[in-house]
């Protein structure tokens, strides 16, 4: 098991060595998460697992917590979303091998040369895990628009609605 995680690594080293990596990266060297998020404050806890299956296929499993600044939707404040990855990520050399995957197996499709930036992955996997409408289960509409959809439903048609002649004939 090891704590600091390489900038870059060798697959296919790791899966035979069945090296293990856990850690904590800060949430602002994510560039491309943080540019997602209100705030890039906090770390992402995770580890990563490399290996083979029973039936020899190459794996990445990973386990990641990150508490996410995200703005919600419904009332615009920034809230916590506790976000946690739990994913099995095939390792494959070319698309063809998708479908190859058993149930439950993500793609990782990797370069001809193996390499591979495992801060890379997290941050991909955090950013999968996004909602794509972020809303705050604890947050309500605010007032004025609670009282604008009242008014809506008891808004009543016009009494010079161009159509009240079709209804009155459709009556008859």
């Amino acid at each position: 098991m090891s704590v600091t995680l390489p900038v870059s690594v060798d697959v296919w080293r790791m899966i035979t060595a069945r090296r293990s990596f856990e850690g904590k990266l800060p949430i602002a060297r994510m560039k491309r998460l943080a540019e997602a998020l209100a705030s890039a404050d906090g770390e992402v806890e995770y580890a990563l697992d490399f290996g083979t299956d029973d039936l020899g296929l190459a794996y990445i499993a990973l386990r990641a917590l990150a508490p996410l600044t995200l703005i919600c939707q419904r009332n615009l404040e920034p809230f916590v979303f506790p976000l946690q990855i739990d994913t099995r990520l095939g390792v494959i050399r070319s698309e063809r091998e998708e479908a190859a995957l058993p149930e439950g197996y993500e793609p990782l499709l990797v370069n001809e040369d193996g390499r591979l930036s495992p801060a890379d992955v997290i941050e991909d996997e955090l950013l999968l895990g996004l909602p794509l409408v972020p809303v705050n289960p604890e947050s309500e509409l605010p007032d004025e628009v609670m009282v604008s959809e009242v008014a809506d439903e008891v808004a009543t048609e016009p009494e010079d609605n161009p159509f009240a002649v079709l209804r009155e004939l459709k009556k008859h």
